[in-house]
């Protein structure tokens, strides 16, 4: 009975349970670890997101004969460069459009329920308010609710600012070991798996790698291009405060599907403030610029889907939310990806593995 395969997975998963039970006892003694864990955890997430998006930079200088270290430092300056372009062209009207939000916050509100004031008195317009007098009033009161939980937020800067600080000072320091040295982790992963079934997981932390890096290059890509076409035609209609909507926008569509609902809500409500025609115009805008992202630019940055359900990306999105907040949305798809390929690959050399005893049980019978 002690050989048999059932007694030993039952002995296996109640070690691996009282191990749990134990280390739940002695908790507090893992506190510093979480602390510096939770300190370093954007960082490290933003070192890895770099890491994905300069390397095939970083390949491509060092197959032009510049060495690794060579290479990467090339590209911080080229980096510092782009930032010195971006303080002297774009943070001035970016700064000035934020200072002007602020500034006309309080009016925000009220210019909301003046225009829905005008559609209501409208002949040809009021009979859709009919029976809905408190419409406006409703309205602004969820639009003032936003704005207020925005301004009490803010309380929260000095949280906010050390954590920047934090990833200034350690994210340049990251991703410049991770570039340099990224390509030695492959070989001591593969060390780590056992030798009868190191090819599979050769093949395993290959995938990984590829999804990872597809997906990351190619929705900085395609993010990038949406807000330029974004900003150009926010400039086009005459949209107040293009830029700063424009580059809001691009971080929210991070957000798989969700996100695209996200960045429009703002935009409409600011051009619905300035007048209705210009709410319509903004949301014609975002749709023309979503179907050249997904029907002309998708196909040919991706080449393929990423083969998950729309329905599997809102959910693992609404989960990773609950869990871990902002962080939890951003990481959910990709660490969805990685499990995903982990469990097909574990559950492709189990199937082997029965393949290969029934076919020696034939062998034998025969």
């Amino acid at each position: 009975m002690l050989q048999s395969k059932y007694f030993r997975t039952c002995l296996a998963i109640i070690a691996f349970l009282t191990i749990l039970y134990l280390g739940s006892k002695v908790i507090f003694l893992f506190t510093p670890v979480v602390a510096i864990l939770n300190l370093l955890l954007v960082p490290m997430m933003l070192s890895g997101f770099m890491y994905y998006l300069l390397r095939p930079l970083v390949s491509f200088l060092e197959r032009h004969k510049l060495g690794r270290g060579l290479s990467i430092l090339l590209i911080y300056l080229v980096a510092v460069g782009l930032f010195i372009l971006f303080w002297v062209l774009v943070w001035p009207t970016l700064r000035e459009q934020i200072q002007n939000f602020i500034d006309n916050t309080p009016y925000l509100v009220q210019g909301m329920q003046d225009q829905f004031n005008k559609l209501q008195n409208d002949p040809s317009l009021s009979r859709f308010f009919k029976g809905d007098t408190d419409l406006a009033a409703r309205l602004s009161e969820y639009l003032n609710d936003g704005i207020t939980w925005v301004t009490n937020s803010m309380t929260n800067l000095i949280g906010v600012i050390s954590s920047i600080v934090v990833v200034i000072a350690t994210l340049p320091i990251i991703l410049y070991y991770m570039l340099k040295d990224g390509h030695k982790l492959s070989p001591i992963l593969q060390s780590l798996i056992p030798r009868k079934y190191r090819k599979e997981g050769q093949e395993m932390l290959k995938d990984i790698d590829s999804a990872l890096s597809g997906f990351i290059v190619t929705r900085v890509l395609l993010n990038v291009v949406l807000g330029i076409m974004l900003y150009i035609g926010f400039l086009i209609i005459g949209l107040p405060y293009s830029l700063l909507l424009a580059v809001i926008s691009i971080p929210l569509n991070f957000i798989p599907y969700v996100g695209s609902l996200l960045a429009a809500i703002p935009v409409v409500i600011v051009g619905f403030i300035d007048s209705p025609s210009m709410a319509i115009w903004s949301l014609v805008i975002i749709v023309v610029a979503q179907q050249i992202q997904d029907n002309v630019l998708s196909p040919i940055i991706y080449g393929k889907s990423l083969d998950v359900h729309p329905l599997t990306t809102v959910l693992l999105v609404l989960i990773g939310g609950d869990f871990f907040g902002i962080i939890g949305v951003l990481i959910a798809l990709p660490v969805y990806m990685i499990i995903k390929i982990i469990f097909l690959r574990i559950y492709e050399i189990i199937v082997a593995e029965r393949v290969e005893e029934v076919e020696v049980i034939k062998e034998e019978q025969l």
